[in-house]
């Protein structure tokens, strides 16, 4: 009989505590994709805002790359 508690006492432990690790890892893990990603979209925004400010400057940089002055 007391065998028997202490078995699904360790089964019911168990499988509780897998359960608050798989939700708890889940969540970490969401939250860490979430961040790459808002990351990844600010850094190709400025990016882009860098690469428009570089384009109105290449044609004035491209007319006086012959002057050595």
């Amino acid at each position: 009989m007391l065998r028997k508690r202490v078995f699904w006492f360790t089964v019911g432990l168990a499988t509780t505590g897998a359960a608050i690790t798989h939700f708890s890892l889940r969540d970490l893990w969401t939250d860490s994709a979430s961040l790459s990603y808002d990351l990844e979209q600010k850094f190709k925004n400025l990016e882009t805002r860098i690469s428009n400010l570089e384009g109105g400057n290449n044609p004035t940089s491209h007319e006086d790359a012959g002057n050595l002055n």
